[in-house]
């Protein structure tokens, strides 16, 4: 995408983050059902949930195969590399719907590297095609929701929570900042959630929360022969 003005070429540079939750019967590290499981769509608020995702002393997580080989059916469906050794990261979350107050996540080990995958660059039946590389795919586990009125729309002041999502496997799959057009944005993400769900690891409703596209957006200017960029503006 191109910006006419005299003088001046501004050109659209977008990276992707998605978040996918993964939809195991079990949670990422315990083995209280899986919200993101059909089973368990209408679970009543916070009646799923365990010792381990409310973070009681003492407890200890316990990693859920299943999570691992669906992260890991991805990762090939994107021409990942898959990691022969990885491991898991603590990172501090100062919120009240993840109540150990840390995300368990994989920072510089991900079970999934570099990878690519093809893409139609718009809907018209002979667009060319473009490759998106793929940064890494990694697992962690979900936060819960904070509502700010109660069920049924009625009013209150101040927030709840419902942890029935906390725990929930999750996998965040990072791009390279190769989108140069809101198009192309839109095909990957419909390739991707029919990718996950014909590969029976998510059912992909974004209504849902299934399934989390968030762009990272910034804008490469070239002017008088000088190249400059925009902060990146991160959408959620």
């Amino acid at each position: 995408m191109v910006a006419a003005y005299p003088g001046l070429d501004a050109r659209l540079m977008v990276g992707m983050e998605i978040h996918v939750e993964l939809a195991t019967k079990t949670k990422m590290f315990t083995s209280v059902p899986n919200v993101a499981h059909p089973d368990y769509h209408d679970a009543a608020p916070n009646s799923i949930i365990d010792p381990v995702v409310i973070g009681m002393p003492g407890v200890l997580p316990v990693i859920n195969k299943a999570a691992v080989d669906m992260a890991i059916k991805v990762g090939l469906a994107l021409g990942c590399e898959i990691a022969s050794f990885t491991k898991w990261d603590r990172k501090s979350y100062y919120y009240p719907d993840l109540p150990k107050n840390y995300q368990i996540s994989q920072y510089d080990l991900p079970i999934c590297g570099e990878g690519e995958i093809e893409i139609p660059v718009s809907h018209e039946p002979d667009a060319p095609t473009k490759k998106i590389r793929i940064l890494r795919a990694h697992l962690e586990e979900d936060a819960g929701k904070l509502a700010h009125e109660a069920p049924g729309g009625i009013a209150i002041d101040h927030s709840i929570v419902d942890l029935n999502r906390a725990g929930t496997p999750l996998l965040e799959i990072v791009t390279y900042p190769d989108f140069e057009t809101p198009d192309q944005v839109v095909m990957f993400g419909q390739m991707l959630r029919d990718i996950v769900r014909h590969i029976g690891v998510s059912e992909g409703v974004m209504q849902m929360g299934h399934i989390r596209f968030e762009p990272n957006i910034n804008v490469i200017i070239t002017k008088d022969g000088k190249t400059y960029k925009t902060p990146i503006a991160e959408i959620k």
